[in-house]
């Protein structure tokens, strides 16, 4: 066994080597011949191992640039990987599941093709732009499968691989692939169809919404079916419940999601005496999404209102908080909690727009008497409707409400 890690160890630093090269030489066929054995021979656990080192290596500013470098490398790396002799999910697993919709999504991008063939060929045609248009807000459900992956699949992996900063990559894939579904939505409704813009948007998106498809199932699923234990893999089924697959309707297991409280179990408050039932309900009613992350910057806690502005699933918990964010904000996150760390701040705010309503997110130091930093909790909120209050109400109203 060890003979055989050293020597697949040897190949990663061989493939690293190559990847660095391929970035920055001017003759790449030249290179790509030299290493033809090398990429022939690759298997996923080599590609996982080779963009871990990648992103490692590059700070998030370069990921433009990493992103370029690794879909030419991945281009070299198809054929042998389609032909890898991967584990196929079981039925109604949780891979087999976003295998499925994966293939609902090509199916939907196969339909797409109709309106965009007519708008190439009469871009005045008004009933080809309308479908196509609703077409794309179908499309857009597919984020649900970014969502899973994100917040259900992503926690996981961190905890069993010890190479899983490639996930960070795939993570920023996802988020050009929402953008690009924003900006050809913005052309499509614009007065004046700009159509070389509307073939480049659709082009970029087919080829990521494609490639992402392909590199899930050729790369990441076989490696999961390889490493993680069965049952460990199926529980994420269970913890995808909550965002719902897009386009396909899973069998789940179980049905009981509720908490289970001891009757005798209170808190003591200092101002009142409340049981974990009554905590849970508190929390969970308040017209906010809160999240709790310790001193050590690890997620414990996350409410469930009724209205969750921002997906989280149970598999959060435990995570490190620089692991739940895009690689293009994180550093953001870092900052907030290195300043409440030594204390230079206590508060910081923000407000964004997000499917039609204005979100306020803003983030508290928690301090114990002593002033000592016992972590942060972020507070989200739809704050549409409180911006548009005029004048008062003090009579109950509920017509009004």
């Amino acid at each position: 066994m060890s003979e055989f890690t050293n020597k697949k160890d040897e190949r990663v630093k061989q493939l690293l080597q190559f990847a660095r090269e391929m970035m920055i030489s001017k003759d790449k066929a030249r290179l790509v011949q030299t290493n033809e054995k090398l990429i022939r021979q690759i298997v996923p656990s080599e590609v996982i191992a080779l963009f871990d080192c990648l992103v490692l290596e590059h700070p998030t500013q370069d990921y433009d640039q990493l992103k370029r470098a690794t879909n030419k490398m991945l281009h070299l790396f198809h054929k042998p990987l389609l032909a890898y002799p991967a584990i196929q999910p079981p039925k109604n697993s949780f891979l087999y599941w976003l295998a499925q919709s994966n293939q609902a999504m090509e199916n939907r991008l196969k339909t797409m093709k109709k309106a965009i063939k007519s708008l190439n060929k009469t871009p005045t045609d008004q009933e080809a732009r309308k479908q196509l248009l609703e077409q794309l807000k179908e499309l857009q459900l597919f984020d649900k499968h970014y969502q899973i992956k994100e917040n259900v699949l992503f926690p996981s992996l961190e905890k069993h691989w010890s190479d899983f900063h490639c996930v960070q990559l795939m993570w920023s894939y996802h988020d050009d692939i929402r953008q690009q579904m924003k900006d050809l939505e913005q052309v499509l409704i614009a007065p004046e169809l700009d159509l070389q813009q509307m073939n480049k948007l659709v082009g970029d998106l087919f080829f990521n919404l494609l490639a992402i498809r392909f590199r899930e199932e050729h790369i990441l699923f076989p490696q999961i079916l390889e490493t993680i234990p069965e049952k460990t893999i199926q529980s994420l089924l269970e913890d995808s419940r909550e965002i719902g697959f897009p386009f396909v309707i899973p069998t789940y297991d179980s049905t009981d999601t509720e908490a289970v409280f001891s009757n005798d179990l209170h808190v003591n408050l200092g101002t009142g005496q409340v049981s974990a039932e009554q905590i849970q309900l508190i929390f969970n009613h308040l017209p906010v999404d809160i999240t709790f992350v310790d001193e050590h910057d690890t997620v414990r806690f996350f409410s469930t209102p009724k209205k969750r502005i921002f997906p989280r699933t149970k598999a959060i918990i435990g995570r490190k908080v620089h692991h739940c964010h895009p690689p293009e904000s994180v550093h953001v996150v870092e900052e907030i909690v290195s300043a409440f760390k030594t204390g230079k701040q206590d508060q910081a705010s923000f407000w964004i727009n997000f499917k039609d309503e204005k979100i306020l997110i803003q983030y508290f130091a928690l301090r114990n008497a002593l002033g000592e930093y016992r972590g942060t909790i972020e507070v989200t909120q739809e704050v549409g409707a409180i911006r548009e209050l005029k004048g008062e109400k003090r009579l109950l109203d509920w017509s009004a409400e």
